[in-house]
């Protein structure tokens, strides 16, 4: 027997399982009003009235509809209400320039738009054929009763289409089918250990590689959704203690957000809560070792790290703690758990001769929307070619040196940015870093390290050059230490360093020496 997937089975698991038991926690401090506590049934009940609503204007099967939205239940509605009933939705960072999000609803060749309140006044020359501003909901909802024109599920067809962050040129639109989604969720579902007594808080971006899945993979275990609008280290430990909140996907900007509220928590609050019961998955960057011992150490919090793209739904490999690693101080404990991690179920990984990561599973994308030659370049030779540098084990697990792009070489010498930035996130001075590298006529290129210090901190060149090598390879070690008050990064929290490199580089044609 077959029986195509769709993203519906989800919520229909959902509302038939737990259609009483509350399913979303919408924001309540939000432009729009907030829909407060939502049952499963309710959530279902409001996917279907989207749809219809889209069956009102006239939007059929396979047309776009684009949405920009902060973290909200309307947002998690609409993976069900657009993409359900075979539209295909297209979730847009909110964090992005208009000229960006104009190029995204153009290229998707979005019918209609919806808005967020709060950035409605700096969108208000991105149109479509219909726009509206969500918190309207007679504009989002048909009337209660109404029911959508069913659709007969093609697990083939492009459910959402994710438009990659940009670091290197204009952002390509990420087509993730039905099929994708379905593998993605339950893949890391099993992984992640998720049950129906879980609940979830949503500090990661919704429309971020669709949440990661998460919205799928919460909602068909009965999980309870919190939806956190905008980052803050304080309101996450509040939501962690009010809500019973068992686990969060984030970046490590995330959870230094959190590592940097403690001393505030524990001087007005108390006791950190979430201790032995939370667990944490980052992916995005390689978190610094430290990072990994303070979120262990300090929260109590389990760590599991991830890797994965927006192209592959996003889950590649996973590394979490293993019984062989008990016995491990937590320094050696969590170098290893800043390894990218081994393949998830139903992932095959290889290297190609440049040291290029390659990939193939059921998770990797359909193509690049109205992009063939970019989707029959990154699909060549029948793997996914993920544009990153990187090595795999005799265990199994990959790590990630860099983006090949950012691998520098300096006297013949290949050196892993990821790594230098490492080192020198152990110091205590150090706040953030990029290292990049830039011409040299002795080396080909050298070592640059852009270094944001910590409030109040202090440090030197040559101490924080001293402090790598005596812990890395002298010729791993910076030869520049520029000081910064921030770093470039894209509206995901990326390091743009395409950016941070363009001063150095000038002019020349080639960005190697």
């Amino acid at each position: 027997m077959f029986v195509p997937f769709s993203v519906n089975d989800f919520i229909d698991r959902a509302a038939s399982v737990y259609g009483e038991r509350v399913g979303v926690v919408d924001e309540p401090d939000q432009p729009a009003a907030s829909l407060g506590e939502v049952t499963y049934a309710e959530m279902k009940s409001l996917a279907k009235r989207m749809a219809a609503k889209l069956d009102e204007l006239g939007i059929g099967v396979g047309e776009r509809v684009a949405i920009v939205s902060h973290n909200s239940a309307r947002l998690l509605t609409a993976f069900y209400g657009v993409a359900g009933y075979g539209r295909i939705l297209v979730p847009v960072n909110f964090r992005l320039r208009p000229d960006e999000v104009s190029y995204i609803v153009e290229q998707s060749g979005a019918s209609v738009l919806w808005v967020d309140p709060e950035v409605d006044e700096a969108l208000k020359d991105v149109t479509a054929k219909h726009r509206f501003v969500l918190g309207d909901d007679a504009n989002l909802y048909a009337a209660e009763g109404v029911e959508p024109t069913p659709w007969e599920p093609d697990e083939n067809a492009t459910a959402t289409i994710n438009y990659t962050s940009g670091t290197t040129a204009r952002p390509k639109g990420v087509q993730i089918t039905h099929r994708n989604i379905w593998t993605n969720a339950l893949t890391f579902g099993l992984h992640a250990g998720l049950t129906d007594r879980d609940v979830y808080l949503h500090t990661l971006p919704m429309f971020h590689a669709n949440g990661w899945g998460m919205p799928f993979a919460a909602t068909g275990l009965g999980i309870k959704h919190i939806v956190l609008r905008k980052v803050d280290g304080m309101e996450i430990l509040r939501r962690v203690r009010d809500h019973g909140v068992s686990y969060m996907c984030a970046a490590p900007a995330v959870a230094a957000a959190v590592l940097d509220a403690l001393p505030q928590w524990q001087e007005t609050e108390g006791e950190i809560p979430g201790r032995d019961r939370v667990r944490i998955i980052m992916a995005g960057a390689p978190p610094p070792t430290k990072t990994v011992v303070r979120v262990q150490e300090e929260l109590g919090w389990e760590f599991i790290q991830i890797y994965g793209l927006t192209e592959t739904s996003p889950l590649l490999t996973i590394n979490r703690t293993r019984a062989e690693w008990d016995d491990l101080d937590p320094m050696e404990r969590a170098a290893k758990l800043t390894r990218a991690g081994a393949p998830a179920i139903g992932v095959s990984l290889d290297i190609s001769p440049d040291k290029e990561v390659l990939a193939r599973s059921n998770v990797v994308l359909e193509g690049y929307w109205e992009k063939p030659e970019e989707t029959e370049k990154a699909l060549a030779d029948g793997w996914f070619h993920t544009g990153d540098g990187g090595s795999i084990g005799d265990d199994g697990y990959l790590t990630i040196s860099d983006r090949i792009k950012d691998v520098i070489i300096t006297g013949g010498e290949n050196v892993s940015s990821a790594e230098v930035e490492d080192v020198l996130f152990l110091h205590p001075s150090v706040a953030e870093v990029a290292v990049i590298g830039i011409p040299s006529e002795k080396w080909g290129e050298t070592i640059l390290a852009l270094v944001v210090l910590a409030e109040g901190a202090e440090a030197t060149q040559e101490e924080l050059i001293a402090w790598c090598k005596e812990r890395a390879a002298g010729y791993k070690a910076p030869t520049v230490v520029e000081f910064r008050d921030s770093l470039a990064r894209t509206a995901t929290g990326k390091l743009q360093k395409f950016k941070l490199r363009e001063p150095y580089w000038g002019d020349r044609d080639r960005k190697v020496n």
